[in-house]
């Protein structure tokens, strides 16, 4: 009798065992499809290695629209090649990237701080004319051609937007 329930006791201890870890690897998995919810949500596109949403319907100032694509766990779209520039384009709409020489006139950076090297500005552009004379933000105009495509614009205009935010690989081999 004894040694029966030793074994059982034995037994039982593992079956605890086990399914302590299955719960542990189940709350893991969970928690990381919320995650992929977060980082693959609806209304964002993958090209290369970011993930972009655009807004669709809504417009905003350029301050506003960044500040959306912070509360997404973006920013505005950085435009590092000339794939990305046509991709971004071929969306079709007049669209805040971001990119401002909102601190030091003339000297256009892009949100991460690092300065503009090849930009896509549609000819005579940037040339801070506008009503005020003060145009410090940039859009892609979409009227013009993929790679002449930017206009400067007062960062007060409201415009859709496009928000940019890295890939993290870690998630692509789970699910």
């Amino acid at each position: 009798m004894t040694k029966e329930r030793d074994q059982l006791q034995t037994s039982n201890n593992n079956l605890t065992k086990e399914r302590d870890q299955l719960q542990t690897e189940r709350d893991f998995l969970s928690g990381r499809l919320t995650n992929c919810k977060q980082t693959c949500p609806e209304g964002w596109q993958k090209f290369e290695s970011s993930w972009y949403f655009l807004s669709e319907t809504t417009e905003k100032t350029w301050e506003k629209s960044r500040q959306d694509c912070l509360e997404r766990g973006a920013d505005l779209v950085i435009i590092n090649s000339r794939e990305e520039q046509e991709f971004l384009f071929n969306l079709k709409k007049r669209v805040w990237i971001g990119l401002t020489d909102s601190v030091k006139e003339g000297t256009w950076k892009w949100v991460d701080g690092t300065p503009l090297t090849t930009g896509y500005w549609y000819d005579k552009q940037p040339d801070n004319a506008g009503p005020t004379g003060n145009e410090d933000c940039a859009e892609i105009h979409e009227d013009q051609s993929p790679l002449k495509a930017w206009n400067d614009l007062s960062c007060d205009s409201k415009l859709n937007w496009i928000c940019e935010k890295a890939f993290q690989h870690h998630h692509d081999n789970i699910l």
